[in-house]
């Protein structure tokens, strides 16, 4: 009796590679905070929290991807471009894609629709002018999308949403007569669910061996299977130096399997876009 697993979608990867891996973080910076309300704006603390990603986080995260030669996918609110411009140009320097991450980390399902064109629209503009580029992926601050969201996309040009949970490898979410090609993602491999701690509303603070355990079990998993692992992480979270040593040790855990294709989400989208069609 054969194997159901045997028969589920599969998505070929460059040369003969058994499996994707993308490295992606979310540069929210103060714009998490501000989106939350007005009060935010004189709230020091609450925006030093995402402040630190900037100044002491990403320097660490962009050293340790130049010391294993990987080009990662940053998703950058068109705010944090705008406060932040010269290190979100050094991101895209250093050869990372940058992608779409609302404007004020806007959630999509908490907007109307002529306003979820607007937002993409500034985001759009706000990245374009700060670093001279225009993303091709998008990606819903609290992947929260909604059937305008993939009408607007459609519109605007992007090639892939990197939002949706519906797979484990690149599929395309529909709804009515919009679709767009998805780069799965899952709250396991989401560095805040398992470190993200706020003063509003709380959280935990997880030992790094028990995320290293389950972020290399579900790589070891989807490696067997030629699946794809899309992780996605926070400057101000996994930029801790404790937590930049526990990516190192993943991708050092990764780097042990053969065929591995490390990739950005732009990369994956257009060689997995033919195959879709």
């Amino acid at each position: 009796m054969g194997r159901r697993v045997d028969s589920l979608p599969r998505v070929s990867w460059p040369e003969g590679a058994r499996c994707a891996v993308t490295l992606s973080f979310d540069v929210d910076a103060e714009s998490a905070a501000l989106n939350r309300g007005e009060e935010y704006a004189k709230r020091l603390t609450s925006l030093s929290q995402g402040r630190y990603g900037i100044h002491r986080g990403l320097p660490r995260i962009l050293d340790l991807l130049d010391e294993h030669a990987i080009q990662a996918t940053f998703f950058v609110p068109g705010y944090t471009a705008e406060q932040h411009a010269e290190a979100i140009r050094e991101i895209h320097r250093s050869g990372h894609e940058i992608g779409h991450h609302g404007y004020l980390h806007e959630r999509p399902d908490r907007l109307s629709p002529e306003q979820e064109l607007v937002v993409i629209e500034r985001g759009i503009a706000a990245l374009d002018r700060v670093v001279g580029v225009r993303p091709v992926g998008y990606r819903s601050p609290a992947w929260e999308i909604t059937p305008t969201t993939l009408q607007c996309l459609n519109a605007c040009g992007f090639l892939y949403d990197s939002s949706c949970m519906g797979s484990d490898i690149p599929y395309v979410e529909r709804h009515g007569d919009h679709q767009m090609l998805e780069l799965p993602v899952q709250w396991l491999l989401d560095d805040w669910p398992l470190f993200g701690f706020d003063g509003d509303n709380g959280g935990q603070i997880s030992n790094p061996d028990k995320v290293f355990e389950i972020w290399a079990a579900e790589f070891d998993g989807l490696y067997k299977e030629g699946g794809y692992f899309m992780l996605t992480m926070h400057p101000e979270v996994s930029g801790r130096p404790h937590r930049v040593a526990l990516l190192d040790r993943l991708i050092r855990h990764i780097r042990d399997h053969v065929g591995v294709w490390w990739a950005t989400a732009e990369q994956v989208a257009r060689h997995s876009a033919p195959q879709l069609a």
